[in-house]
């Protein structure tokens, strides 16, 4: 039987904080305030010496109706509520490679990582959706132990739960955690072409394929062309799906 404290690992035990470590904090909350102000995501900071959530925005993807005030007094035990059972074992697996996988990487590069995954919330009425949440460290301990991180919650556009990938800032490959093997391989990111960005990008703006030829001078031929090598590359099935994948892996 799961139970919250399963959730923090023995690999990364915050007990006491430093001043110094304390200092580095500033008035960190209010620009993630500003930032849940400018998106639809909903976001979530997590303090492992605490061993709950330090902060909940008003987004309602995340909330299951709740306020923001109840999750956060809630922590863990949200999950518990909230999270589909199968897929609270899965969160439990995550956390345990997660750690694992932070603990083999110099302290330095920590706080350059983020981990993607796909889960089940059910709400109060028995609505069951996907979402996909992305958590990266913003503080570590002084000895690179992570202390606060910051989740982002929003919906997936994968099929099923799992679809475990870690990124690192600035390199061009993403680990990719096998589930039925149990061991991390490494990925190519996909790249886009300028002119599949630019489909996206036009689509996101609403325009038809007749808009998108007159404004990149081709014709319209050319722009389905451009459409199907995205779905393709992508493995998505109509733009709906493609800008979600992009947007969610950050290729735009």
């Amino acid at each position: 039987m799961v139970i919250e404290n399963d959730f923090f690992s023995s690999n990364n035990t915050v007990q006491k904080i430093s001043e110094d470590e304390t200092l580095k904090l500033g008035n960190y909350l209010e620009l993630v305030k500003a930032f849940a102000r400018t998106t639809y995501s909903s976001i979530y900071i997590i303090d492992y010496e605490k061993k709950g959530f330090e902060y909940v925005s008003e987004n309602p993807l995340f909330l299951c109706d709740h306020t923001p005030k109840e999750v956060q007094e809630l922590g863990y035990a949200f999950y518990f509520k909230y999270v589909v059972k199968d897929d609270l074992d899965l969160l439990l697996k995550i956390n345990t490679i997660g750690f694992d996988f932070y603990q083999n990487i110099p302290i330095e590069e920590r706080i350059h990582h983020t981990i993607s995954y796909d889960f089940r919330l059910k709400n109060p009425s028995g609505k069951t959706f996907l979402v996909n949440q992305k958590l990266t460290p913003v503080f570590l301990t002084n000895d690179g132990k992570i202390w606060k991180s910051i989740c982002i919650i929003s919906l997936s556009s994968e099929l099923q739960s799992g679809n475990i990938k870690i990124y690192k800032k600035g390199e061009n490959k993403i680990f990719s955690y096998d589930l039925e093997g149990d061991f991390w391989k490494i990925l190519k990111k996909i790249e886009l072409t300028s002119r599949e960005k630019e489909v996206l990008q036009y689509s996101i703006r609403g325009f038809t394929i007749a808009n998108m030829a007159e404004s990149m001078f081709v014709s319209t031929d050319t722009i389905k062309f451009h459409k199907r090598k995205l779905f393709t590359k992508l493995g998505v099935g109509n733009i709906a799906e493609a800008i979600a994948y992009a947007t969610s892996n950050k290729l735009i």
